[in-house]
């Protein structure tokens, strides 16, 4: 199970006051702190925090890598800023992320190929996100198929079936889970899966609880990577001994703390 941390986004307050301001602190503290907490990858997002995300990506992924070795996944909507970011990370990356929308297949399937980067593909395009299984497994067809298509490694593409909030769209977390399980079937050898694990929370009561659980769910799913909160110890916790009970890792008295160090 792979956690990439959430939190070096400009959403939030502190990382938006970092980048507006250039202050490498905040954005380097977190960087440590979701390391220390069991992240394997980083999410590196600029938000809404300035106009020119192209230079406040550049920034955040310099300065990120000033104290971490840790992959970085560059989570933008503008592909130019993605792509100068890529130009700088010293590990592959991961790009995140792509709609099934055929114009955006075309610029980030082939930038992933060319910085040998992972992709995340959402099962989505310009309509919207599908309520059933059934139709976001059809896009997520398209990314396969997309990949092939490209030269994109099948174990470099991380397909997405999007979770939504619980308390506004409960009916979509069974069909996300009954998506995660047909994506292994896709190909062989199969993509990766990904959720952005906090969303299903997102407005709720106990979001700590209700993001624990999906995810002990959804890894019995075949989830492989989660955007989540790497400084949940509990949530990390649930990660490692979901692992176990998967068999995905041999037992051993310490295997969260082997979880945590990677």
């Amino acid at each position: 199970m792979i956690i990439i941390g959430e939190r070096i986004n400009g959403m939030f307050k502190d990382i938006k006051q970092a980048i507006q301001e250039r202050d490498p602190k905040p954005v380097q503290e977190w960087a440590k702190r979701q390391e220390e907490g069991g992240a394997r990858v980083l999410d590196i997002n600029v938000g809404p925090a300035v106009s020119d995300k192209v230079s406040a990506m550049k920034w955040l992924v310099e300065v990120t890598q000033e104290v971490s070795d840790l992959p970085l996944c560059l989570d933008s909507t503008d592909f130019v800023a993605i792509e100068e970011g890529l130009k700088l990370c010293k590990k592959p990356a991961i790009i995140n992320s792509t709609s099934a929308e055929r114009s955006k297949v075309e610029i980030a399937f082939p930038m992933a190929v060319k910085y040998g980067a992972g992709l995340i593909g959402l099962t989505m395009d310009s309509k919207g996100i599908p309520k059933d299984s059934d139709s976001r497994l059809a896009f997520a067809m398209e990314l396969v198929a997309a990949a092939d298509e490209f030269g994109l490694p099948m174990e470099d593409l991380y397909i997405d079936p999007l979770i939504l909030p619980c308390n506004v769209a409960q009916d979509h977390a069974p069909e996300v889970l009954k998506t995660l399980q047909q994506i292994k079937m896709l190909a062989n050898p199969a993509p990766k899966t990904v959720l952005g694990l906090s969303n299903v929370s997102n407005g709720c009561q106990n979001r700590p609880l209700i993001n624990r659980v999906y995810m002990a769910m959804a890894m019995a799913c075949g989830l492989d990577a989660a955007i989540a909160d790497a400084n949940d110890e509990d949530l990390i916790e649930v990660a490692a001994t979901a692992e176990i009970l998967l068999n995905q890792k041999i037992y051993c008295d310490s295997y969260v703390k082997l979880f945590i160090e990677g």
